[in-house]
Formats: C-alpha cells, sequence, structure tokens
C-alpha cells in the first residue's frame, strides 16, 4: 500500500515541506515512485521522527540517525524506537535507552512515550492519533495495507468522503454501505477535509 505525501502528512504530523526536505537525508520512501508515496513502515518512522522534532533540533536526530549507521544498525527506521529527554536522543532497545547523541553508548532509563499517540508538533499543529485519526477512523496495517478505514469495517475512509463530498449527507451513508453510521460518515469527511487541506497548502 502506497501513502500519497498529503495522506502521509496527516497521519505523521510532518509538513509536505518537511517531507520534501528530509527525503534528501533523513528517510528515503522504501519504494521510489513518481508521485511520491510512502509505506505504511514509512508512515511509522516518519511519526517518530516529527515527535522528536518538536523536542530537539533537526541536526541531533539526523545524527541519532547516522550513529545507528556508524553502528550497523541498517534495518528500516520503524524498526526502532527513538526517545528524547529534550536534550539528546536514545535509541531504547529492551529495559534501557541509548544515547545516540550527546554520550554516544551511554545506557539510560526512560519511560516510553506511545509514538502512536496525538501530539502537537513544532509547529504547533495538533497531529492526530495515528490509530484512531477521527474516533470513527481507524489505521489497521492489516487492513488494506494500512490505509485509513471506517472503523470496525473494511471500508477506505475516502470512499465515503468523497461520496459526502458528492452531496450525499452522512445520514444517508448507510442506504449505500449498512455499516458506516452517520457519525463515521461524518469522521470520514472531516479527516478527509484535512488531508485535502495539506495538499493545498503544499501547492
Amino acid at each position: 500500500m502506497g501513502f500519497p505525501v498529503d495522506l502521509t502528512a496527516a497521519l505523521t504530523g510532518a509538513s509536505v515541506w518537511q517531507l520534501a526536505s528530509w527525503r534528501k537525508d533523513l528517510l528515503q520512501p522504501e519504494v521510489q515512485s513518481n508521485p511520491v508515496l510512502y509505506s505504511f513502515r514509512d508512515l511509522v518512522a516518519l511519526r517518530m521522527f516529527v515527535r522528536l522534532r518538536a523536542e530537539v533540533p533537526l541536526q541531533r536526530i539526523r545524527k541519532a540517525v547516522n550513529t545507528m549507521r556508524d553502528w550497523d544498525l541498517t534495518q528500516h527506521p520503524s524498526r526502532y524506537t527513538l526517545l528524547t529527554d529534550g536534550d539528546t536522543v536514545f535509541l531504547k532497545e529492551h529495559d534501557r535507552a541509548i544515547d545516540l547523541v550527546r554520550r554516544p553508548g551511554q545506557e539510560i532509563l526512560l519511560s516510553v512515550e506511545d509514538a502512536f499517540a496525538p501530539f502537537t508538533n513544532l509547529q504547533g499543529r495538533g497531529v492526530v492519533d495515528f490509530r484512531h485519526p477521527r474516533p470513527h477512523v481507524e489505521v489497521e496495517q492489516q487492513r488494506l495495507g494500512g490505509w485509513p478505514t471506517v472503523a470496525g469495517t473494511r471500508v477506505a475512509y475516502d470512499t465515503i468522503a468523497k461520496l459526502v463530498e458528492g452531496g450525499i449527507p452522512p445520514r444517508d451513508i448507510e442506504r449505500f454501505y449498512p455499516s458506516v453510521t452517520q457519525a463515521a460518515a461524518s469522521d470520514a469527511a472531516d479527516f478527509h477535509a484535512e488531508v485535502i487541506q495539506l495538499r493545498r497548502t503544499a501547492a
């Protein structure tokens, strides 16, 4: 499943400009394509970087990633958990956290924050809960490759949003998709509007 730039921005909290900049040195999409598409694993890694960027300068994140490369930790970045105390960046491994920036190799004990929970990015934009970008919209990697769907269904959020855009009121969506409630249709349309807004800001 490939995620376009606007949906990637909505789910990760990265701006479209940041995504373009980070493709140069921080995270290349797993699959090279035109237009640019990100994998589900790319989204997880990007979200982690955005969360770190809300608290530490970008050069420290780059240094942390480079330190990992120097240590031959070359799996996809989504396979690692990176944390910060607001000063340095740590790699979490089981019950230990290893400093990657200030004192590379020094171990510290830290509490782990849930990288999927909502947070505020550096620009002050609220970043959605990754698993539930809206109460009735959810992201499950095993369902449609992680494409956001109406909660509890295999119906893509944008399928419903486009029906609402086309003039079908949310209350009438159940006539076409019996498993999609009015509230779910409204949430799908609302999330789609955020994705479209991010697309427009990139233009």
